[in-house]
């Protein structure tokens, strides 16, 4: 069986452990609401390495949250696993941190028979977002979105909605939808990102770890500072 490291950085929480197989056998996450991920990422990594009694030598391969989500959670996170897939002479794994999320609120809802929608926040009334059906696979090309209260109008028919992440907050002034159901607290979290990278490990689904750099689907715009307004 495989021993995966796992890093998933895109969003406030930092979340890192190790799979072996289809087990997570260690585990350590911090959310703040200042991003922690520079301080804090290796520390976790070397928590859970310490955790087992292993090094980086005994592992497999690393999987990292490719994105959407935060500019500076996802440098952080792919470039620390870059940095170590090289160091340890690894293959390198990305997962799409929105079916990550997806998967998280999955486990959460009263009803598998419906539509999951994860939402991260892209800042204003916009968010990153993709539709998955109830196998998880999606439905839409991932994209970011304004909300407005006929977002969901047209789309769905019938189906349950259950939307979550740290963007679904945003729906529930915006979008009037009787079918949509918000599932509070739900964050990309390794622990859901276990399944994927062990298919993607079994298929040798690697990426060039030269060249391979976060999916951040929007061009990173930096607003000046407040003193300055």
């Amino acid at each position: 069986m495989a021993r995966i490291l796992l890093i998933e950085t895109a969003t406030k929480t930092c979340s890192v452990g190790i799979c072996e197989g289809d087990r997570l056998i260690a585990h350590c996450e911090i959310t703040e609401d200042k991003f922690v991920h520079a301080e804090q990422l290796h520390v976790l990594i070397k928590e859970v390495l310490d955790e087992l009694k292993i090094s980086g030598r005994d592992l497999d391969a690393i999987a990292v949250g490719k994105g959407p989500g935060s500019y500076t959670g996802l440098r952080i996170g792919v470039a620390t696993a870059k940095g170590l897939c090289y160091a340890w002479d690894l293959p390198l794994i990305s997962v799409s941190t929105l079916r990550v999320l997806a998967r998280g609120g999955q486990l959460r809802a009263e009803k598998n028979d419906a539509v999951f929608v994860p939402m991260l926040d892209a800042r204003r009334d916009e968010v990153y977002t993709q539709l998955y059906d109830d196998q998880l696979q999606p439905s839409t090309s991932i994209r970011a979105d304004i909300l407005d209260k006929n977002y969901f109008t047209n789309q769905l028919g019938d189906s349950i909605i259950y939307v979550f992440g740290d963007g679904a907050g945003k729906c529930k002034d915006l979008v009037d939808d009787s079918r949509m159901k918000i599932i509070e607290g739900v964050v990309p979290s390794v622990g859901q990102m276990v399944g994927f990278a062990n298919e993607k490990y079994s298929r040798e689904e690697f990426e060039d770890t030269a060249y391979f750099e976060p999916f951040y689907l929007k061009e990173f715009i930096a607003d000046p500072p407040r003193k300055m307004l």
